[in-house]
C-alpha cells in the first residue's frame, strides 16, 4: 500500500503540483497572456480542489481508494491534454479546474486517507515515505515536461503525459489498493490477527466537534498560510528562475530543490513516530522563512538558488506534517472526515497562492516583494502551530496516548 501510494505520487505531483509552473510559463510565452491572468487560472483550479478535498477523505474512508484514485487518474489525464489544446482563456480555465479536481482523488489528503486504517504505531513513518514520492515528483516533473516541450511542443507533449498519468496510476489503483488491512486478514501495522491482538478504542470525532478545538483551528490556519506560499511560489518557481537562467539551469534548480525536499521528507520518515511534530513543523516553517527572505533580498542568480535551495528542503514536509498532526492527535478512526474537512479549509487558503504572487508580481514588477510577504507569512504559521500544542494534549488519540 505504502509503494502503491509512493509511485501515485511520483505521477499526480509531477504533472498536478510542480507541472503548473511549466504550464503557466509555457502558456505565457505561446499564447502571450500575462502572468497574473494564466495565475489566476491556477487560483480558480485550487478553490475547486479545496471544494472536492472536502469529500475526498470520506469517501475513501467509504468507499476505499480504488475507485476514487482511478477516477482521479482519468479526469487528471484529459485536462492535461486540454491544457495543450487551450486556445482561449476560458479554456485553460476549465482545463485547470478539471486538473485540480483529479488531483485531489491523488494528493496528501487521499493518500493519507488510504493509509491511515493500515498504521497506528507506524502511521507517521507510513505517510512520510508514501510522500516522498511527491519530493520525486518535484525531481523528474519539471525535467520530463521541459524535455518533452523542447522536442514535442507544447501540445503533444501534454497528450503524452495524459497518456502517461493513466498508464501508470490504473494499473496501481485496481491492482494494489485496498480499503482496510481486513482485506488482506491482517490488522494495523501489518499483524496478523489472533489472541495478542489488542484494539484500542478510539473517541469517533465529527467534523463540527474536531474544528471547535483549538487544536485543528491552529493547524487549520498554520498550514493554510504555510501552503498558500508553498503553492504560489511553487506555481511561479520557473517563471522567477528564467528570469536569470537558462532552460537547463532553471530545470536542474528545481530537481536539486525537490531532491532536497526528498531528504526533508526522509528524515521526517525516519524520526516522525519519535518526535513532537509541532515542535518539528514549526522548525520547518522556521527554516522555510529563511529560505524565502534570501530570494527576496538576493541581487544575484545564484543567491536566488541558495534560496530556492534552501525552501527546497523544507517544501515537502511542509505537505506531509499537516495529516501527520490531524492523525496523532484525532486518531484514524475520526482521520478521513476530520482531515477531509481540514484540508479542504487549508486548500481554500491555498487557492490564493497563485493570484496572491503573479498580481502582486504584475503590480511591482517583480517578486522581491511577494516574496518577502511569503517569508513572513512563513514566520506567523510557525507561531500558530505552536500556540496549539497546549491545546492538543486535552484531544490526543487513545492510540498515541497508549504508545511508549
Amino acid at each position: 500500500m505504502v509503494a502503491g501510494c509512493l509511485a501515485i505520487a511520483v505521477v499526480a505531483w509531477s504533472f498536478a503540483l510542480y507541472g503548473p509552473s511549466v504550464y503557466l510559463y509555457s502558456i505565457s510565452q505561446t499564447r502571450g497572456w500575462s502572468i497574473g491572468l494564466i495565475s489566476s487560472a491556477l487560483t480558480c483550479a485550487f478553490i475547486v480542489n479545496a471544494f472536492a478535498l472536502g469529500a475526498v477523505g470520506s469517501l475513501i474512508g467509504r468507499i476505499g481508494p480504488k475507485i476514487m484514485m482511478t477516477a482521479g487518474a482519468a479526469v487528471l489525464a484529459i485536462a492535461l491534454a486540454c491544457i495543450g489544446q487551450a486556445s482561449e482563456v476560458w479554456q485553460v480555465y476549465a482545463a485547470f479546474a478539471c486538473m485540480a479536481l483529479g488531483w485531489s482523488c491523488l494528493s496528501t489528503t487521499a493518500i493519507s486517507s488510504t493509509l491511515a486504517p493500515w498504521f497506528d504505531r507506524h502511521q507517521g513513518r507510513a505517510v512520510s515515505t508514501a510522500l516522498l514520492g511527491a519530493s520525486l515528483g518535484g525531481v523528474v516533473g519539471v525535467p520530463i515536461l521541459l524535455s518533452l516541450i523542447g522536442k514535442l511542443g507544447f501540445s503533444t507533449a501534454m497528450v503524452v503525459v495524459a497518456l502517461l498519468v493513466v498508464a501508470i496510476i490504473w494499473p496501481i489503483s485496481l491492482i494494489v489498493m485496498r480499503r482496510h488491512p481486513h482485506d488482506l486478514g491482517l490488522i494495523a501495522d501489518g499483524v496478523a490477527p489472533g489472541p495478542a491482538a489488542r484494539a484500542v478504542a478510539a473517541r469517533a470525532w465529527t467534523r463540527s466537534g474536531a474544528l471547535q478545538t483549538f487544536a485543528l483551528r491552529t493547524v487549520t490556519l498554520a498550514f493554510g498560510l504555510a501552503l498558500m506560499v508553498q503553492i504560489g511560489f511553487l506555481t511561479h518557481q520557473v517563471t522567477l528562475l528564467r528570469q536569470l537562467l537558462d532552460e537547463s539551469n532553471t530545470a536542474l534548480t528545481v530537481s536539486c530543490a525537490a531532491a532536497l525536499a526528498f531528504a526533508g521528507r526522509l528524515l521526517l520518515a525516519k524520526f516522525s513516530d519519535q518526535v513532537d511534530v509541532r515542535v518539528t513543523a514549526a522548525i520547518v516553517l522556521v527554516v522555510a522563512c529563511a529560505g524565502l527572505a534570501v530570494v527576496s533580498l538576493a541581487q544575484s542568480a545564484w543567491t536566488i538558488v541558495a534560496g530556492v535551495l534552501i525552501y527546497g528542503f523544507t517544501a515537502g514536509n511542509i505537505t506531509t506534517l499537516s495529516p501527520l498532526i490531524v492523525r496523532r492527535e484525532f486518531g484514524a478512526a475520526s482521520f478521513g472526515a476530520v482531515f477531509g474537512m481540514t484540508a479542504m479549509l487549508i486548500q481554500f487558503m491555498s487557492a490564493m497562492g497563485p493570484a496572491f504572487f503573479g498580481t502582486l508580481h504584475d503590480w511591482t514588477g517583480g517578486y522581491a516583494i511577494p516574496v518577502g510577504i511569503a517569508a513572513l507569512m512563513n514566520l506567523a504559521a510557525a507561531l500558530c502551530v505552536l500556540a496549539g500544542r497546549k491545546s492538543a494534549a486535552a484531544v490526543l488519540s487513545p492510540q498515541e496516548s497508549a504508545s511508549p
